[in-house]
């Protein structure tokens, strides 16, 4: 899914590279940093981008970083160039504020011991670190995350200082699919490559799991429906619709809807039906469809910028509370992720709670 308001309404080797903020985006003076709701956990994170050759594209790993990682640079949430072009073709003045810095520590060592691998699918015309806030979050509680960008489909900077922008022509789900499969892939191979010191160990590729963005959440079912080593999987209102759809899935899959509800949309319910394992559907009240991920935040900040008023903001993001609406990006996929890759009881799935009385347990 696209960031526009219309959309709205309706196997080459991994090279590390540095990705840096600079450049690009006019800003004044005056003008402040967009931020970014910092993870809760323990760990600091690190992360590290990489060029896949073979597919030309570029991916991201964070990972928990070892003590110390504050002294190396933070990373920037989009590079200047594509952040400008993202702003643009939506809308938005790109001059009117910084693009965020992310809590990531750019090749930081990783933290010793073995972590659970969970993949990434952005939505239409996004970009890999498009749920930065929730990479970050299961990071800092021990997770590695990774994520791709969709060729022809988001927003990119690559080594050379090629920028890319999605095609008129868009792509499927399960051009995403193959996509993620490619890099997962490349991370059983990534030993070939030079990355952050005591990363390539911490990759524990017996203990997956996948999560998506709109058009990434359907590629996401598909992900598990390609490969039966990914253990779980979460939706942040996808469509599910495809060709070929999401088959019947046997293992744990959740649901977090927007404006993408199953009684709203038929092939979401046809989905639901296909759940022959453990399931959960949840909706936000008040939320739309970026609520589950960081242009929740990211908009306001930047319409605020721009002089515009809360019912703008509320056409792009909805009534829910964005802090509120990003605390619940990082507490449910944390407790789903828990319970079904660690054995982890978290009482958060288990019914409402007093803690989030904005979510509500659909049956």
């Amino acid at each position: 899914m696209s960031l526009t308001r219309r959309s709205l309404l309706a196997a080459g080797l991994a090279v590390p590279v540095a990705v840096t903020a600079g450049g690009g985006v006019p800003v004044t003076a005056a003008a402040a940093r967009l931020t970014l709701p910092a993870p809760t956990g323990p760990h600091p994170v690190g992360t590290v981008s990489l060029h896949l050759a073979g597919r030309d594209t570029m991916a991201t790993l964070w990972y928990p970083a070892a003590p110390g990682a504050g002294c190396y640079p933070r990373a920037p949430w989009l590079p200047a160039a594509p952040l400008r072009a993202l702003l643009t073709d939506n809308g938005f003045d790109p001059g009117a504020a910084a693009g965020p810095l992310t809590a990531s520590r750019e090749g930081a060592p990783a933290r010793p011991g073995r972590y659970p691998v969970i993949l990434f699918s952005h939505g239409t015309g996004g970009h890999r670190s498009e749920t930065a806030v929730v990479a970050q979050e299961l990071v800092s509680h021990g997770y590695v995350v990774a994520a791709i960008d969709h060729p022809h489909d988001c927003y990119v900077e690559f080594p050379d200082g090629r920028v890319a922008v999605p095609d008129d022509e868009p792509t499927t789900p399960w051009t995403h699919a193959e996509d993620i499969l490619f890099l997962l892939g490349r991370l059983e191979k990534i030993r070939a490559g030079s990355l952050p010191a005591g990363l390539a160990a911490a990759l524990d590729l017996r203990n997956l799991g996948v999560y998506g963005f709109s058009k990434g959440a359907t590629a996401a079912a598909l992900v598990m429906n390609a490969d039966s080593r990914v253990r779980a999987g979460l939706s942040f209102d996808g469509q599910m619709e495809s060709g070929p759809r999401p088959e019947a899935l046997d293992r744990p899959f959740m649901l977090m809807s927007a404006d993408f509800t199953r009684a709203a949309a038929p092939p979401v319910e046809e989905f639901w039906q296909l759940l022959r394992g453990w399931r959960l559907n949840v909706h936000a009240k008040g939320s739309r469809h970026v609520a589950y991920c960081d242009y929740e935040t990211v908009i306001p900040q930047l319409l605020t910028r721009m002089g515009a008023d809360e019912k703008e903001a509320e056409g792009w993001i909805g009534t829910l509370d964005p802090d509120r609406a990003m605390r619940i990006q990082q507490a449910y996929p944390l407790a789903f992720f828990d319970r079904h890759l660690r054995g982890a009881r978290s009482r958060l799935l288990d019914g409402p709670s007093r803690a989030f009385r904005e979510v509500r347990f659909i049956p």
